[in-house]
């Protein structure tokens, strides 16, 4: 795994070993920071469940301005600093071990973003507690993006209420893969 383009391009990540972690695919990787090439440079980007950080570090290279990483497990953020360290853009990172309801917690009513990753445990489920956490937040900028990586197409678990705070710019399927990009529709 290697960051794509960007001040950092062609470095190779650090990755956990065995079977706890499933990095996003290089193919899925490029695929999205294709659709989202031309809203990066400035962008504040939090990636949940990071894994190796290689989204939020992807975008740092691209020109994202901060990047904020939340991981459960101790053993991924100490990969997120070390990759960040490797990669020279570890002051544009803040990296905190907890779960995804303690970092959203953390950020109600502080911080917006402009892109979020969420790539959790296909077998969680949990993308759709993530999206209403994310709104009950207030986390989101006008026009932001939130890319879903996840194991089916529903990501919505079938909550009416909660698919209709958010547009599907795109969904696309990359072998067992689902990506689907949102965009948070405004209430008027």
């Amino acid at each position: 795994m290697r960051i794509i383009t960007g001040s950092a391009k062609g470095m190779n990540l650090e990755t956990l070993e065995g079977e706890i972690t499933r990095p996003t695919s290089q193919r899925v990787k490029e695929a999205v920071f294709s659709m989202l090439q031309f809203d990066i440079e400035g962008a504040m980007v939090l990636d949940l469940f990071a894994g190796s950080g290689q989204l939020g570090l992807e975008a740092l290279s691209r020109g994202a301005k901060k990047a904020t990483f939340s991981d459960v497990s101790r053993d991924a953020t100490d990969i997120v600093i070390r990759n960040a360290k490797k990669a020279r853009l570890f002051e544009k990172c803040r990296i905190s071990t907890c779960d995804y309801k303690q970092m959203i917690q953390g950020i109600a009513g502080k911080e917006k973003y402009d892109i979020v990753f969420i790539d959790p445990p296909y077998k969680d489920g949990v993308i759709a507690d993530v999206l209403e956490l994310l709104c009950k937040a207030n986390a989101l900028n006008n026009g932001a993006f939130v890319v879903c990586e996840s194991g089916k197409d529903d990501i919505f678990e079938n909550k009416e209420e909660l698919k209709r705070k958010f547009e599907i710019q795109k969904q696309s399927r990359y072998s067992i893969s689902y990506i689907t990009i949102l965009r948070p529709i405004l209430e008027d």
